[in-house]
């Protein structure tokens, strides 16, 4: 028999017991996914700036008429964007040691992003150059300026306009790309969450988290992607009336 003022309780307080406990324990693992949110910028950063450097000169090279480096660069290419990405990081990181190049995990990772970005980039930018009108070129030519000279001051100036809003976005995928390199142990936040979802059994809670944190890093190149798509198509248009 019941005492009076006996309550049931309800079937969903156990849950939301054990969620609060999760969520206790999530909190507590903060510190360890931002270390691996530095540990994400890192790799992701020094990727991208090396990857922009190298993508720029091979995307010039590859518009170019070079009878040698140009077909080089873009079988290259051609093979790094057909196969995975995983694939290439475990040739990098495992292979390499047989033939005495033996890496840490972070290199390795930096490397093989690099490498990636650089493809990508190279595409983007060939194609930026490529759509500069051939007059504009000829005109170059025709006022005395060398080669440098017009890549300097008229090629790459136009190509801009075609080249930033793409490559800022391809920015975004390539740090999201990064989440690959937790698979060779590197302490990103990607790692961070596989190793945090071994205590807290709620793969949605855990890795809504790291998504969260994925998002704060891209969020802003998303939107500066397509601030720059308006106002280099407004540029764009104005320039054509």
């Amino acid at each position: 028999m019941k005492k009076p003022g006996y309550r049931t309780p309800e079937p969903w307080y156990p849950i939301s017991i054990m969620w609060g406990f999760y969520i206790e324990q999530l909190i507590h693992s903060l510190p360890f996914f931002l270390k691996g949110l530095w540990m994400t910028i890192a790799v992701s950063g020094l990727s991208l700036l090396a990857g922009t450097v190298i993508g720029f000169i091979w995307g010039i090279v590859r518009a170019s008429r070079s009878r040698f480096a140009k077909p080089l660069i873009g079988a290259w290419v051609d093979v790094i964007r057909g196969t995975p990405f995983l694939v290439q990081i475990f040739i990098i990181f495992f292979l390499f040691p047989e033939i005495g190049i033996q890496l840490e995990a972070f290199p390795a990772a930096v490397i093989a992003l690099t490498n990636l970005a650089a493809c990508f980039i190279c595409e983007i930018v060939a194609a930026g150059i490529l759509s500069v009108p051939l007059g504009q070129k000829e005109a170059a030519t025709s006022t005395g300026l060398n080669w440098f000279q017009q890549l300097r001051y008229v090629i790459m100036p136009q190509s801009m306009r075609v080249v930033l809003p793409p490559l800022v976005g391809q920015y975004v995928l390539l740090i999201k790309d990064s989440s690959v390199v937790s698979a060779i142990g590197v302490s990103d936040v990607t790692r961070v969450g596989w190793l945090t979802v071994q205590r807290i059994p709620q793969g949605l809670l855990v890795f809504g988290l790291v998504a969260v944190l994925y998002f704060v890093i891209c969020y802003p190149l998303i939107q500066l992607s397509n601030r720059l798509e308006k106002r280099m198509s407004v540029g764009y248009t104005r320039g054509k009336e």
